[in-house]
């Protein structure tokens, strides 16, 4: 496999993918064997009729979300609440600054050390945790998740896929046979591993020109600029990537530079650029210290790798000052909660807050460790306390919710969790905690219906569908059944369009 900054902010989903959607991706890559492809990055056709006609903005969006639906299932697939709104609310700051309107930006993170970035159908933007630990500052991630969404909103993606036709839509068949499968509803999870797999195998056949990156590096300095963050920022990125594309060739020449997009020109593009900007000062936020640090541990897991990255944290202790070193200790204890040794994750909580420093990451944290440690009652309150003062946090939210929930007081957490709903109503994992609770209080209706909005906002609809049945069979209410039926109907005509788009692509 090529190194990782071969392919500068995209190496594609060879970086997300388990070993078993490895393997099947090779397979994919199989049924176009015969067709050669050039290892220069191919160029960008016409925004025309025919891009329009062969990947739709639904059809995009259909294999974005199916795509999704199954990579959320993947172990490299971060969850975790804090990492999500982190990048999520980076990505739709940016893109609110953007010159063409974005329908939906949703980032993500990826557990591999592996420095990459890349873009999906659908607005999707997946963020490799090696990415974010290797950032120097907050201005350089922003540069890596500007520069994606420069190519989704120039619709690069579409285009690209649109291009030597025979190579490309053979490996999209492929991919629409995978997420048809996924969609009929018997597909088991082999299945829909094979649809992240085949969706690795479609990435790595898009290339794009030096006109497509030099075009997201400067929608994405743009928008870095109105955002307010650094410029300087993606030169700092450029040169990092350089440097690390230089020490993984080694001796042998640099590949990458003559290979890929990232070139000597996109640097100089952006140095010009730069130039003739106010510089800002680097100022990067608390919670970009806090999620890297997370993410340093997270990617580490175990073994070699997780003691070299807590003695990286504990230099940090030693060296930094200020936010950077209480970070260090808040990944040192969220690394002892891993481990389960949870009065080392108090007592590096507790260094973590020294000079009176806090934060919504440290609070969440301090309410699992007193989970975990069995103190219920101590949780309940730490919770009650870090939502008063960070209500906007869902990290925080959710910490609230799981120490309502581990104490039996199911009333409160439905209540708490309808209110949270009302601002964060597409947030899955809030549906899923609010059928949990609805479940233990004998609502087995409401839990049925909750658990549909998750399946539905995780891109499962035949889920959805077999949920919302099951609670039209809980009740003889007949305006309830009734209001079931058109969610139920809905649903289907969904199906049946998005089953169409992807019977069309894969002919």
């Amino acid at each position: 496999m090529k190194s990782v900054v071969q392919h500068g902010y995209r190496s594609g989903f060879s970086s997300i993918c388990s070993p078993a959607a490895r393997g099947i991706a090779a397979i994919a890559l199989c049924c176009a064997a015969a067709i050669p492809v050039s290892a220069q990055p191919v160029g960008i056709p016409s925004m025309g009729v025919a891009s329009a006609a062969e990947l739709s903005p639904g059809l995009e969006r259909t294999l974005g979300d199916a795509i999704m639906e199954q990579g959320r299932r993947d172990p490299s697939y971060i969850g975790d609440p804090d990492v999500l709104q982190y990048l999520t609310d980076m990505g739709r700051k940016l893109a609110s600054h953007a010159d063409t309107p974005a329908d939906r930006i949703n980032v993500f993170a990826l557990r591999d050390p592996q420095i990459n970035a890349f873009a999906l159908p659908g607005g999707y933007i997946g963020i490799n945790s090696g990415l974010v630990v290797a950032a120097g500052s907050e201005s350089e991630l922003a540069s890596v998740v500007a520069h994606e969404i420069g190519h989704v909103l120039q619709r690069h993606i579409a285009r690209g896929m649109t291009q030597q036709a025979q190579t490309n839509h053979a490996m999209i068949a492929a991919l629409a046979g995978a997420l048809l499968a996924a969609l009929s509803g018997s597909a088991d999870l082999a299945m829909g591993v094979a649809a992240f797999g085949q969706a690795a195998a479609v990435d790595r056949q898009l290339g794009f020109s030096r006109q497509a990156e030099q075009e997201a590096d400067r929608s994405g300095l743009d928008m870095m600029i109105r955002a307010g963050y650094d410029p300087a920022g993606m030169v700092r990125m450029f040169e990092r990537l350089e440097s690390s594309s230089r020490l993984n060739q080694g001796a042998g020449g640099n590949v990458y530079t003559s290979t890929h997009p990232l070139s000597i020109q996109r640097l100089s593009d952006a140095q010009n650029r730069v130039v003739r900007v106010q510089r800002r000062p680097e100022d990067s936020s608390d919670a970009f210290w806090y999620i890297r640090a997370k993410l340093r541990i997270e990617q580490a897991r175990a073994g070699q790798a997780l003691r070299s990255a807590e003695e990286a944290l504990r230099a940090d202790t030693r060296q930094a000052k200020g936010v950077q070193r209480a970070a260090a200790w808040y990944g040192l204890a969220y690394s002892a909660w891993k481990r389960r040794d949870f009065d080392a994750a108090q007592q590096a909580l507790e260094q973590a807050r020294t000079d009176g420093r806090d934060s919504p990451q440290i609070a969440g944290l301090e309410v699992a460790v007193a989970l975990a440690k069995g103190d219920g009652e101590l949780a309940v309150k730490l919770s009650g306390q870090a939502v008063q003062r960070w209500p906007d946090s869902q990290g925080v939210a959710l910490a609230r919710i799981e120490a309502l929930q581990g104490t039996g007081r199911h009333e409160e957490a439905v209540s708490d969790l309808q209110a949270r709903l009302k601002t964060w109503p597409e947030v899955p994992r809030l549906w899923q905690l609010l059928a949990q609770s609805q479940e233990r209080l004998g609502r087995a209706s409401d839990a049925r219906r909750s658990m549909a909005t998750f399946y539905e906002l995780t891109g499962a609809l035949p889920a959805a569908v077999e949920q919302l049945q099951q609670a039209r069979a809980m009740t003889r209410d007949f305006y309830e059944q009734s209001e079931l039926d058109v969610r139920i109907r809905e649903l289907r005509e969904r199906l049946e369009s998005d089953r169409a788009l992807l019977e069309r692509f894969k002919s």
